[in-house]
């Protein structure tokens, strides 16, 4: 297990949809575990194969208050959402130091494989909802950002740069 680094935005694999997962095999779970030991090296919530520059459908959450209760995905997608929404602010590893108030469905049921190969369908809430849905965006090539006005978006990438260049 080991701590990845975070492919800084706009790199393309950022925007790249990713491939599904056929199968669950050692390869995969010792992915899981990297992405677990960065996201939680970060510290962060969830995690996006894309983020660490693999684009497979894979994406890992906790969202616990102890963050020991690891939730490790293949392939997931949203089955339903709610109609009530929730904002929360978001934010990226890739884009870092700028965050954005996000507007997501509420509660989603979303289905994927887990860690044994097993066809899962989980309901989330909450936090643990608007996390899933943001690593999903990832596995789309969509970043949270996009979720926001077009004025509001260049607003955010062009605070985003002038950080880079002090930095």
């Amino acid at each position: 297990m080991a701590v990845r680094l975070f492919i800084p935005y706009p790199d393309q694999r950022l925007r790249t949809v990713c491939e599904s997962v056929d199968t669950i095999d050692d390869e995969t779970r010792a992915i899981w575990n990297d992405m677990l030991d960065s996201m939680y090296a970060m510290p962060g919530v969830g995690l996006g194969a894309p983020q660490i520059g693999i684009t497979k459908r894979l994406a890992v959450m906790d969202c616990s208050e102890k963050g020991n209760e690891p939730v490790r995905m293949a392939n997931p997608e949203i089955l339903h959402q709610s109609a009530k929404l929730r904002v929360h602010t978001e934010g990226s590893p890739n884009l870092p130091d700028v965050w954005a108030k996000i507007e997501r469905p509420r509660a989603v049921t979303v289905t994927y494989l887990d860690e044994s190969g097993e066809q899962v369908e989980r309901d989330f809430v909450g936090l643990w909802a608007t996390s899933v849905q943001h690593q999903i965006d990832h596995l789309n090539g969509k970043m949270y950002f996009d979720h926001l006005s077009s004025v509001k978006r260049k607003m955010l990438l062009a605070k985003a740069a002038k950080i880079a260049k002090k930095g």
